[in-house]
C-alpha cells in the first residue's frame, strides 16, 4: 500500500486545545492499524516484553505475556550462542503485532492476500537476520513458501518486503513523518477530522430519534416518522413486533419535508422502576393540526413492547401551521421533563406582535420545562417549583426558555468522564430562517433571541435594537452556504473513542456535513472544525465505511456513551432508506477490555430479525476481449443472475437496450481526458465523430474516474461532464455541485481553473446512466470518486439535473 504525504499549515486555534502539534506539520496518508482492524490504543501499564510499544500500540499486558511465552519457547530448544544472537531478532519480529502499524507490516488491509507470517522486514535489516539467524525461520514459520526460500537470501527477503518501504521493520520506529504525532486526531489539509462509519441498523423511514432505556440491557430503540418504534438487542437485531406502533393517531404524510409525524419520544430517568415512556407527535383533532406529548407504560406481559392502552396525554398545544413542529423531549440532570416546541410554522414567526417566541404566555417557540413524576395520582404533571417565571402572570409556569424558532435535536452532556466538568448542560440545534443555523446552550430564563435575531445577526431590525429583550447569543452559527437546517447532537462522552471526548458533534440536514465544536474553557470560546470522512485507506477496513446518506435527521447515544446520527437517502416518511450510523476514530481506540460491559438479559416474546448490512457495490472483474473482435461491437459484459446488485444489472441491461440508440445517434463533439484517436471510423448515415460508438469509448480504455466534457460545439474547455466508472460512461447529477467540484474536473482535464460550476443541464441532457449523485469535494481530491458523493448509481435526480463546468488557463 503506498502513502503519500502532505503538508500544511494549521492555523485553527481548536488544534491547540485538542493536539498538541508542532507547525508545520507532516501528514501521511496511511493511518495506524492493528490486526483486528481496530486503531492502536495507549496499553493501561505498560508492556514489559515488547516495551518498545508501551506508549501506544495493538497489545495489552494479556496479549505482551502471550508473545513473551511464545518466545521463551521458541528460544529453549537454541544453544546458548544461538540465542545470544538471535534474540533480539526473534523478539522484534514476534513484538511486530504490537506495532501501531501491525496491519501495515503484516499486509492485513491488503483482503486479497493472506496475512503474512513473519512482518516485513528492510533490506539490511533482513539481510543481517538471514546471515546469523537463518536456521530460527522454521522455529518461527510453521509451514507455506517462506519455509521453501530459507535456503536463498534475496528470494527470502524479497519474499518480506513491503509494497510501501516506509512500513517495513525498523524503519517504521525511525520514521518521523510517521511517529509524529501517533494516535493524535488525523486531520487533513484542510484541518478537517477524518472519522469513520459503522452501519447499525437499516431500512428504515425517515428514522428520526434513536433512544436508549438506561436500563442496563443496552437496547436501543429507533422511532420512525409514520408513529413506529422498533426494540433492538445489542447484537442489532430488531424485535420484529414493534415496540410502540400508533401511526393510526399520528399526523403525517408522504410528502418530502414534511414536518409534521412522531417527532421525539424519551424513557423516563427511573424507567427500570417506573416503566414510562413519553412520546411527541403531531396529531388531527376537530380538524385542527396540534402537538400531543403523551405517557406510555411498558407492557407487563413484554418487556420489548409498550401497553398501548396506557396512553395518558400530559399535554396538547394547538399548531396554528403545518411546519415548526418542534419535537424534542429530554429529562435534565434535575429529573424534570423538558419539552421544546417550534415557533407555530410560516415564516417569521407572524403571530402577534412579537411573535409566539417572545410571548411568554404562549407555549409555542420555547422550552418548556413539567414535572411528570409521582402523577399515577393527581394532577398528570406539576410546574417545578424553580421555573423562572412561576410567578409572572403574563407567562405560563411551564416555559423555562423563550425566543426559539425550532429546536431540532438537544442533547444533555454526560460529562467529563473523569472531571464530570459540563456535565448536565443542554445542547440544541436551533433550526434558522434563510440566513443562519445556531447551536444553543440551554439556561433557565434566558431568552434565545428569534425573531429578533436568527444567529448572530438581526432578523427584526426593530426588535433587535430592544435592549430590553436581553437575548443571549448562541455558542456557534453559521451561514446558508454551509448548510440550510441544522441537527443538533451530542457531546461525545463514550469510553471507545477517546480523542473525541468533549468535542460536540452535529451537522446538517439540508448540506449532509458533519461538524464539531471545541471548547476553551479558559476564554469562554467555541471553535468549529469540519468533520469528514477518512480518505485512501483509513475507512476500508472490514465493517468500516466512509460514505453516509445525505439527509442528516438525528444524533443519538448509546447507554455506552457511543455516538451514532442518522440519515436517510429520500427525506420522506414512507421510503425505507434510513440507516443509523456509528461514529468512529480510526486514529485511535481505548485499551480492550476498558469499555467492555455485561447487558442484562432480555426476554425476548417475539421473532428476532438479524441485521444485514446494506451490500456493498463491488465491480465485477472485467473479462479481457476477445481477439480480433471488431472494437465498435466489443460491449461490457453483464453479470450473471446474482453476482451483482440489482441496480448494476438493470444498469447494464439498460445499456443493452440504448445500444441500437447509441449506434444510430448522430455524433457529439467530445473533450476528454483521453486523447482521441488520430483516425476514426465513418459509416454510411453518420454523422463524422470522435465519439466511439460502443459506449462511447476511445481506443484506451480510461481509468476508473476519467472525465470528459461533451458539448455541441467542439470546445475543449467546458461541457456536460460525463465520468468513466467500472467500464461504462455516464453523467454526474448536480445537486451539491459548486466550483470546488469544478475545479477537480477541470485539473484532471490539464486546466489550472475552473471558471463556472453549470446546473441544470445548461450543455444538453445525456443519454447514458446517471452514476453520480450529491457530489462534494473540496478542491484537492484527484478526481470526482475521492470527493464525497451517493453510492454508484444510486440517485434522486433525472437527466435534467446533469452538471457541467467551464474551465479556463487564466484565473476568473
Amino acid at each position: 500500500m503506498a502513502c503519500s504525504e502532505r503538508r500544511h499549515d494549521l492555523s485553527w486555534q481548536f488544534f491547540a486545545l485538542l493536539i498538541p502539534l508542532t507547525y508545520p506539520v507532516l501528514l501521511v496518508k496511511c493511518h495506524p492499524q492493528c490486526l483486528d482492524f481496530k486503531p492502536p490504543f495507549r496499553p493501561d501499564n505498560g508492556l514489559s516484553f515488547c516495551a518498545m510499544y508501551s506508549q501506544f500500540g495493538c497489545c495489552n499486558t494479556t496479549k505482551d505475556q502471550e508473545i513473551m511465552n511464545r518466545f521463551y519457547s521458541i528460544m529453549d530448544s537454541f544453544d546458548y550462542s544461538l540465542y545470544a544472537t538471535c534474540a533480539s531478532y526473534i523478539q522484534d519480529m514476534l513484538c511486530g503485532e504490537c506495532s501501531p502499524y501491525a496491519a501495515h507490516l503484516y499486509d492485513a488491509e491488503d483482503p486479497t492476500t493472506p496475512v503474512r507470517q513473519l512482518p516485513g522486514l528492510c533490506d539490511e535489516y533482513c539481510f543481517e537476520f538471514w546471515n546469523k539467524c537463518k536456521t530460527t525461520v522454521h522455529a518461527l514459520v510453521k509451514e507455506g513458501e517462506l519455509l521453501e526460500l530459507v535456503s536463498n537470501r534475496r528470494k527470502f527477503c524479497n519474499a518480506l518486503q513491503l509494497q510501501d518501504l516506509d512500513y517495513c521493520f525498523p524503519r517504521v520506529l525511525s520514521n518521523n513523518n510517521l511517529t509524529r504525532n501517533l494516535g493524535e486526531v488525523v486531520a487533513g489539509s484542510d484541518g478537517c477530522l477524518q472519522l469513520c462509519l459503522e452501519e447499525i441498523a437499516n431500512g428504515l423511514r425517515n428514522p428520526v430519534a434513536m433512544l436508549h432505556a438506561n436500563d442496563g440491557t443496552h437496547r436501543f430503540f429507533i422511532a420512525e416518522q409514520i408513529g413506529i418504534v422498533w426494540a433492538y438487542l445489542p447484537n442489532r437485531a430488531r424485535v420484529e413486533k414493534p415496540f410502540l406502533n400508533i401511526t393510526q393517531a399520528v399526523l403525517t404524510s408522504p410528502w418530502e419535508g414534511d414536518e409534521r409525524g412522531f417527532l421525539g419520544l424519551v424513557f423516563h430517568p427511573k424507567f427500570k422502576h417506573t416503566g414510562k415512556v413519553y412520546v411527541y407527535y403531531s396529531v388531527e383533532v376537530n380538524l385542527e393540526e396540534k402537538i400531543r406529548i403523551s405517557e406510555f407504560r411498558i407492557s407487563s406481559r413484554d418487556m420489548n413492547m409498550l401497553d398501548h392502552s396506557s396512553e395518558r396525554i400530559i399535554l396538547e398545544v394547538d399548531e396554528p401551521a403545518s411546519n415548526h413542529n418542534g419535537g424534542q423531549l429530554l429529562f435534565g440532570d434535575d429529573g424534570y421533563l423538558y419539552i421544546f416546541t417550534g415557533d407555530g410554522g410560516m415564516a417569521g414567526d407572524p403571530f402577534g406582535k412579537y411573535g409566539n417566541a417572545l410571548n411568554k404566555s404562549a407555549l409555542l417557540g420555547k422550552v418548556l420545562r413539567i414535572d411528570v413524576n409521582n402523577n399515577n395520582r393527581g394532577p398528570l404533571y406539576k410546574i417545578p417549583p424553580d421555573n423562572p417565571f412561576i410567578w409572572d402572570p403574563d407567562a405560563r409556569p411551564e416555559v423555562y426558555a423563550y425566543g426559539v424558532r425550532n429546536m431540532w435535536r438537544c442533547s444533555v452532556d454526560r460529562g467529563d468522564p473523569q472531571t464530570k466538568e459540563g456535565k448536565g448542560r443542554i445542547f440544541c440545534g436551533d433550526v434558522g430562517q434563510n440566513k443562519f443555523e445556531e447551536i444553543d446552550i440551554i439556561e433557565k430564563g434566558r431568552n434565545y433571541g428569534w425573531k429578533a435575531r436568527e444567529g448572530f445577526a438581526c432578523y427584526d431590525k426593530k426588535l433587535c435594537a430592544n435592549s430590553s429583550l436581553n437575548d443571549v447569543l448562541p455558542i456557534f452559527a453559521y451561514p446558508h452556504s454551509v448548510g440550510k437546517s441544522v441537527t443538533g447532537g451530542y457531546v461525545y462522552r463514550g469510553c471507545e473513542s477517546p480523542n473525541l471526548n468533549g468535542l460536540y458533534i452535529f451537522g446538517d440536514f439540508m448540506s449532509g456535513r458533519l461538524m464539531a465544536l471545541a471548547e476553551d474553557s479558559r476564554r469562554g470560546k467555541w471553535y468549529d472544525y469540519k468533520i469528514c470522512m477518512g480518505r485512501g485507506q483509513t475507512c476500508l477496513f472490514p465493517g468500516l465505511l466512509n460514505k453516509y446518506y445525505r439527509y442528516i435527521i438525528s444524533f443519538a447515544e448509546d447507554e455506552a456513551g457511543e455516538l451514532y446520527f442518522l440519515s436517510t437517502r429520500i427525506p420522506t416518511s414512507t421510503s425505507a432508506t434510513g440507516v443509523v450510523y456509528k461514529i468512529v476514530d480510526p486514529s485511535r481506540r481505548a485499551p480492550p477490555g476498558r469499555c467492555q460491559y455485561n447487558p442484562l438479559p432480555v426476554k425476548v416474546k417475539s421473532r428476532l430479525i438479524n441485521f444485514v448490512p446494506k451490500p456493498k457495490f463491488t465491480p465485477r472483474p472485467r473479462k479481457r476481449p476477445i481477439k480480433n473482435k471488431h472494437k465498435e461491437r466489443q460491449r461490457t459484459n453483464l453479470p450473471q443472475k446474482g453476482n451483482s446488485p440489482d441496480w448494476f444489472l438493470e444498469l447494464l441491461q439498460t445499456l443493452e437496450k440504448l445500444q441500437t440508440e447509441w449506434d444510430a445517434a448522430p455524433g457529439q463533439q467530445v473533450a476528454t481526458s483521453v486523447p482521441p484517436p488520430a483516425e476514426r471510423h465513418t459509416h454510411t448515415g453518420r454523422k463524422h465523430s470522435n465519439v466511439d460508438p460502443a459506449n462511447r469509448r476511445t481506443q484506451s480504455t480510461p481509468a476508473n474516474g476519467a472525465v470528459r466534457l461533451v458539448n455541441e460545439h467542439a470546445r475543449a474547455d467546458r461541457g456536460r461532464v460525463e465520468i468513466y466508472i467500472n467500464g461504462v460512461w455516464g453523467t454526474v447529477c448536480d445537486d451539491l455541485w459548486n466550483r470546488q467540484s469544478a475545479v477537480v474536473v477541470c485539473r484532471q482535464l490539464g486546466f489550472p481553473f475552473a471558471i463556472e460550476a453549470y446546473r441544470r443541464a445548461e450543455f444538453g441532457q445525456g443519454s447514458g446512466p446517471i452514476l453520480l449523485d450529491d457530489v462534494e469535494c473540496d478542491g484537492s481530491e484527484k478526481n470526482l470518486l475521492q470527493c464525497r458523493h451517493s453510492e454508484i448509481g444510486e440517485t434522486n435526480c433525472s437527466h435534467h439535473e446533469d452538471a457541467g463546468v467551464a474551465c479556463g488557463h487564466t484565473e476568473p
